[in-house]
C-alpha cells in the first residue's frame, strides 16, 4: 500500500492542560495513484489528519508510512496546497513557483519545470504578473503549479477551493482532474463540499467528530465525466448525508447543551 495510516491518535490540550482527542484510531490503505477525499463537519479533524500527514504536526500515537518511509517531517515527496495560495507578493508568478526549486536544480532548469507546469494550469501568459494582479482561482492555480513543479509523488490539498465562487469552483475541478488523469499523483483531498468529493474521487472518507473518526469509506465507483451520471452522483450524495446527518445533529446538541449551563 502506498499511504498508510495506522492506528493515528491526535492529542491537543486545552487551556486548563487536559487533552482533547482530535482524532482517534484512524486506519486508512491509500494505493499510489488513488485520488482520495476526507469528507465531514468543521473539528472533525480533516485538516489537522492532513497537516500529520504532510510532517507539519506530530500525531500523538501512531504511524503514517508513504512509499516505506515512516513520516516524521516535511518532505518533497510530499507537496501541499492550502486553502489560501500563500504566495509572496513582492515576485511575480513565474518567480513563485521556482522559489521552492532554487535549491534543487539550476536556475535554468527550475525555470523551464516553473513554466512547464504553469502551461499545465493554464497560466502561461500570466508568468509575468504579482498576486494580487490575479483572481483568486489564478492564485490557487499558482499554488498548484508551485506544488506540482517539485514532482511529489503525493499531493494533499486541505480545501483548496473553499473560499472560491461556485463557477470557479467547477472550472477548477474540471483542471484538477485533467492533471491527476495525466500525471497520476496519489491526491488526498479535505473538503466540506459532498458533491466536490463525488466529482473528483475514487473514494471518499466520511469522518465523524469529538473526537474525530472513520465513519466509512465509500469507493466511487463511476465513469469520468461524472457529470453525465447525475442520477448516481445523488445516491450517493444522499447516502453521505445520511451519515453527516447524525454528526450535524450530534454538534449541535452540544452546543446547545453547552449554552444551556452557561
Amino acid at each position: 500500500m502506498f499511504v498508510s495510516i495506522n492506528q493515528l491518535n491526535k492529542q491537543f490540550l486545552d487551556k486548563d492542560e487536559k487533552p482533547t482527542t482530535v482524532l482517534k484510531d484512524i486506519d486508512l490503505q491509500i494505493e499510489k495513484g488513488e485520488f482520495v477525499s476526507i469528507l465531514g463537519p468543521s473539528g472533525c479533524g480533516k485538516s489537522t489528519l492532513l497537516s500529520i500527514v504532510a510532517g507539519l504536526t506530530e500525531a500523538t500515537s501512531g504511524d503514517i508510512i508513504v512509499d516505506g518511509t515512516t513520516v516524521k517531517k516535511p518532505g518533497k515527496d510530499r507537496g501541499m496546497v492550502f486553502q489560501q495560495a500563500a504566495l509572496f507578493p513582492w515576485i511575480n508568478v513565474l518567480e513563485n513557483v521556482m522559489f521552492p526549486l532554487k535549491k534543487e536544480m539550476a536556475k535554468e532548469e527550475a525555470e523551464a519545470q516553473a513554466k512547464k507546469y504553469l502551461q499545465m494550469v493554464q497560466l502561461g501568459n500570466y508568468l509575468n504578473h504579482y498576486p494580487h494582479e490575479l483572481s483568486g482561482g489564478m492564485q490557487q492555480r499558482v499554488a498548484i503549479a508551485r506544488a506540482l513543479a517539485m514532482n511529489p509523488e503525493t499531493l494533499l490539498m486541505d480545501e483548496p477551493f473553499g473560499a472560491l465562487d461556485e463557477q470557479t469552483r467547477t472550472r477548477l475541478h474540471g483542471q484538477l482532474e485533467d492533471i491527476w488523469l495525466e500525471t497520476k499523483k496519489t491526491i488526498l483531498f479535505v473538503t466540506h463540499s459532498i458533491s466536490e468529493s463525488i466529482k473528483l474521487s475514487d473514494r471518499i472518507i466520511v469522518m465523524g467528530t469529538r473526537p474525530g473518526i472513520v465513519l466509512t469509506d465509500i469507493k466511487v465507483d463511476l465513469p469520468r465525466p461524472r457529470d453525465q451520471h447525475k442520477e448516481e452522483m445523488l445516491a450517493i450524495e444522499e447516502k453521505i448525508m445520511r451519515y453527516l446527518k447524525k454528526e450535524i445533529d450530534k454538534v449541535v446538541s452540544e452546543e446547545l447543551s453547552h449554552e444551556a449551563s452557561r
